[in-house]
Parts: C-alpha cells; sequence; structure tokens
C-alpha cells in the first residue's frame, strides 16, 4: 500500500517523536511505501520555528521528505496562514498514493487533496485535528476570521471527500463540532501514540541510563519537558518539588525555557543540587530518559510528550484537562493547585513503591489505546 502524509497545515520536525514522525515510521515498518509531503516551517537550533529553503531529502527512517515553498500570491505572512503551496496535485498524482492522511485542518490545500480523492475516489482520505480551544482560535481575529470564515467553510467543503477526521482528543472532536459545525458522526478519536517497547527493552535502556548519568535503582527519576512557558507552571513545581526533601528525588528538566520563566527558575534550580536542567535531547536519548523515569510531571498546558512517557511506563502527575480523561487509570496522579502536587511529592515519599503499580498500569493502559502499531492498523481498514 503507498501511503502519503501531508504536513502542510503546520511544521514539520525531522527527528522528533510527534505523530508525523513516528506513524509514518510505523507505516514503513508494516511494509508499506511512504512519503511525506511538508512545509518548510520547522524548529531551527531545536527550540524555535522558523524556516528552510524547499527540498527533497530521505530521512533516518528512509522515507522520502517534499518540503514546498507557498504560493506567491499574496504577501507572505499571509500565504503562511492560508497555507497554499506549490504543485501539490502534481506530486501527489506521480506518488499515486491508496492512503492519505493530511495533518491537520488549517490549510487551503484540503482544495487540492479533494480534488485528488474526486478524480480518485477508491483511495482512502483522512485529516487529523489538534486544533482545540486551548491552542487554536485564542483571540478574536484568528477565531473568526481565520477559523469561522476561512479554515471552516474550507473543510465543510471537502467534507464529502473525508472518510474520517481523526481528532487527537475529546477537546479537539468539540472544537470542529462547535467552532466548525462538523457533525460528530464524521469525526472518530484518534489519540497521539508512541512505541510501546517491551518490558525488557524499557528496562535495558532505563539501566543503561541510569548507569551513564550516575544513579541507582534508589533514585526516584522525574521528569518535566517542553517548551517551559507561564501555562506550563515549571515554577510551581519546582517550588512544589523544593518542599520535599527526600534525598533519592531527581528532578530532570528537558527543553527549553522562554526568558520570563528562565529568570523565575534559575535560583530554584541553583538552590537545589537535586534539579538538573539537560536542554534539548535528540528522539532516542529523549525516550531513554522516558524509559529510566519513574513519573513524569504535567501540572499545566497540555504535551505530546505525556503520551510517549506512558508508552515508556511512566507513571503521570496532569492537570485535570478534559482530554486527559482517557490517560490516567490507576496509573498516576491529578493535580490543580501547587498544594496538590506538594502533596504528590510528599506520597511519593511516603511510599514510593506506590509508583511500581502506577508504571506497571501506563504500560497496559499504553499497549491498549496508545501503541502507533495499532494505530496505524487503522488506516489500513478499506
Amino acid at each position: 500500500m503507498r501511503i502519503l502524509h501531508c504536513c502542510l497545515a503546520a511544521f514539520y520536525v525531522d527527528n522528533f517523536n510527534y505523530q508525523e514522525n513516528i506513524l509514518p515510521k510505523q507505516n514503513l515498518l508494516d511494509g508499506h511505501q511512504v512519503k511525506i509531503i511538508a512545509s518548510t516551517e520547522t524548529y531551527v537550533r531545536h527550540n524555535k520555528l522558523g524556516y528552510v529553503e524547499p527540498s527533497k531529502y530521505t530521512n533516518q527512517d528512509g522515507i522520502e521528505i517534499i518540503r514546498i515553498p507557498y504560493r506567491k500570491i499574496l504577501p507572505r505572512f499571509l500565504m503562511i496562514k492560508i497555507r497554499a503551496y506549490k504543485n501539490v496535485f502534481k506530486i501527489i498524482e506521480k506518488f499515486s498514493p491508496d492512503v492519505i492522511l493530511f495533518h491537520g485542518v488549517q490549510a487551503y490545500e484540503l482544495l487540492t487533496i479533494a480534488k485528488y480523492k474526486k478524480n480518485y475516489p477508491n483511495i482512502k482520505l483522512y485529516l487529523d485535528n489538534h486544533g482545540d480551544f486551548h491552542n487554536s482560535a485564542r483571540n478574536y481575529l484568528s477565531r473568526n476570521i481565520l477559523h469561522r470564515f476561512f479554515y471552516g467553510p474550507i473543510v465543510r467543503k471537502v467534507l464529502p471527500y473525508v472518510d474520517k477526521i481523526l481528532c487527537i482528543s475529546t477537546e479537539a472532536l468539540n472544537f470542529l463540532n462547535v467552532l466548525y459545525k462538523i457533525p460528530l458522526e464524521k469525526m472518530e478519536f484518534y489519540p497521539l501514540g508512541g512505541i510501546v517497547y517491551s518490558k525488557e527493552e524499557q528496562s535495558i535502556r532505563g539501566k543503561k541510563l541510569r548507569q551513564k548519568i550516575g544513579l541507582g535503582n534508589n533514585h526516584i527519576i522525574m521528569i518535566h519537558t517542553g517548551k517551559m512557558q507561564r501555562r506550563k507552571r515549571t515554577e510551581e513545581l519546582l517550588q512544589a518539588f523544593t518542599q520535599v526533601k527526600n534525598k533519592n528525588f531527581r528532578l530532570f528538566l528537558i527543553g527549553i525555557f522562554s526568558e520570563d520563566v528562565k529568570v523565575a527558575v534559575e535560583p530554584i534550580i541553583a538552590k537545589d543540587k537535586r534539579i538538573q536542567y539537560i536542554g534539548w535531547k535528540s528522539g532516542d536519548e529523549f525516550i531513554d530518559y522516558l524509559c529510566a523515569a519513574d513519573i513524569y510531571l504535567q501540572p499545566g498546558s497540555q504535551s505530546a510528550t505525556m503520551q510517549n512517557s506512558i508508552c515508556c511506563g511512566c507513571s503521570v502527575m496532569l492537570y485535570p484537562h478534559k482530554s486527559h480523561e482517557q490517560y490516567l487509570k490507576g496509573n498516576g496522579f491529578y493535580v490543580e493547585t501547587k498544594e496538590d502536587m506538594i502533596n504528590v511529592f510528599k506520597t511519593i515519599d511516603n511510599n514510593p513503591e506506590l509508583l511500581n503499580d502506577m508504571c506497571n498500569s501506563s504500560y497496559k493502559l499504553a499497549y491498549e489505546l496508545l501503541d502507533y502499531k495499532k494505530l496505524a492498523a487503522r488506516l489500513y481498514e478499506f
């Protein structure tokens, strides 16, 4: 089967553990021919969104990536929002896919994809949606100009040619239903997932990482990751962590701070040797840290890393967003306030063995809900 991933509604970053990286890799492992068409938007210097030149290359998984430029119809700042690109139909027709997955629904180029499906009605066309009211349409102009009067009508126009819209959360599904007026029956839940390694491989990777950083089995490793802005609540998390003095606790911060958060947290980190900021990590090394960790901490805004952590057998500390309901099944804690975070650390301090059962529950949940082998298989159903 020939499977095409279109990453034209947002950025595409090579060698990360995002859905648009791992799902095509799983398609390839399943024996299919895979291609990715992507925008030129990506991370530059690991953490800042920017643009690269159009290009064609093969990534580390052996998948051809074609990065294509925006059309030059209107000023560039508008084309970046409109998301119309050059030669999309020709590229698709040359590859002749059996399945197309268009990542994101906020793009003019959906009209081109629908035109292709109209010409070749036997293919499967899926869209996915990551947008919700937490991360999209957050001001008047965005909601009413871009989403309500531009993106929304495009999605409704192409809907007859779409087999399913795959929503990564109940909140993403609600977003399309409320703002775009998409019928519920046209959508289904399709979570962000991860590679669910065997318990043996998880153990081997975790032990190697612990040896590398000089920690033993008695240490309790905690991970907090991502672009650490105010909404991540990193400062509150660190303040709560320092209130519980367990000498075996270790907290690793992986990612990058916004400037305001950096100023606030650097003094806290300097005063507590149990906290280490280690910057950005590559995909494989990042997974090693998750395999070594006992608990993943996400007390604020949402992140795709949470699903990866569960797939690596971590227990979790999560803010009770509605979209988190599926992911906390005896495998962690909900926290809303700093006092809640302190209480979680006290609970772990008093009963560290509790995390073993929670980690096992995460592994079970990952295998049932988040395994990309199973998620990928849903794309092959004709």
